[in-house]
């Protein structure tokens, strides 16, 4: 006689629950920044462009994709591939081929010692060239490695026109960007919030390693006459001109304004006309 058992026999199948329905992402909605209704000033630079942060779109452009030199704009690029390179604290160790440039220095010392960190903050604020050949020769390992970087990382964000051999903006044959291409570079350094405070650092004080200090001003004279300018780097050179890449925030809105190839008496005045003509108009009406 048959017996039925329970320990017997393959079990009963187990029942997978259905999976619980996920709940559907919605895109964030992309704001497209409108072109101001105004017509835009006229300005004596020879380049000329002014994009919309959050979108990237451009508001205006003269002569945007004309190949030039920039001075030391291009510093904006350096700044970035210094941030890429990673631990930001590192201390670099100055040697003497950093200090064999010129105009505008820092004047270190061979065998000085200084954070990533604090060079990088001079080199915002104050230009120094001296600076830049350091943490370029710490970062890439000799100035021509750093340079290299300099256009991996121009490809990267899109430079179709620019081409580095120095990390300061020192005249050299063969190196040259647009005001569209340095605009590009702006826009990916006015989403770094260190670059950001250190483009809007009016004055600071620098310590030497002997305990001297040193008070490093902007070189950025529209930090102190427009309230809303927060950035970002001048430049100058006989080839270049004076540049300018400008950026600030108002009404819910910023921008970025590039000139090059100006003079002394319009670089400023061109810049702050652009800038005042982007974002001096009602606010911006928030996203659908």
């Amino acid at each position: 006689m048959a017996f039925a058992s329970s320990c017997v026999g393959s079990p009963p199948p187990r029942r997978t629950p259905p999976p619980q329905a996920q709940p559907v992402r919605r895109a964030e909605p992309v704001q497209v920044a409108s072109i101001p209704l105004t017509p835009p000033p006229p300005v004596v630079g020879e380049s000329a462009i002014v994009i919309d942060v959050a979108s990237g779109r451009v508001l205006y452009a003269k002569n945007a994709d004309l190949p030039r030199p920039v001075a030391s704009t291009q510093k904006i690029v350096t700044a970035l591939c210094v941030l890429d390179a990673g631990n930001i604290d590192t201390p670099v160790t100055i040697q003497a081929t950093d200090t064999a440039c010129e105009p505008t220095k820092l004047n270190l010392k061979p065998g000085e010692r200084y954070s990533r960190r604090d060079l990088l903050k001079v080199l915002v604020v104050k230009s120094a060239n001296d600076v830049a050949r350091a943490l370029a020769r710490d970062v890439g390992g000799s100035q021509e490695g750093f340079a290299a970087r300099m256009n991996h990382k121009a490809t990267a964000l899109g430079m179709r026109n620019s081409h580095f051999i120095n990390p300061n903006g020192l005249p050299a044959d063969g190196q040259f960007s647009t005001a569209r291409d340095m605009a590009i570079a702006a826009r990916a350094a006015y989403r770094s919030p260190l670059l950001r405070s250190y483009a809007a650092t009016k004055v600071f004080t620098f310590r030497f390693n002997n305990g001297k200090t040193r008070e490093i001003e902007n070189t950025n004279r529209l930090l102190k006459s427009i309230p809303f300018c927060d950035g970002m780097k001048t430049g100058t050179t006989n080839a270049a001109g004076r540049c300018l890449v400008a950026s600030g925030s108002l009404n819910g809105r910023s921008a970025i304004v590039v000139v090059l190839k100006s003079n002394s008496a319009n670089i400023w005045r061109d810049s702050e006309k652009l800038l005042r003509w982007a974002l001096e108009r009602p606010a911006a009406a928030p996203a659908n």
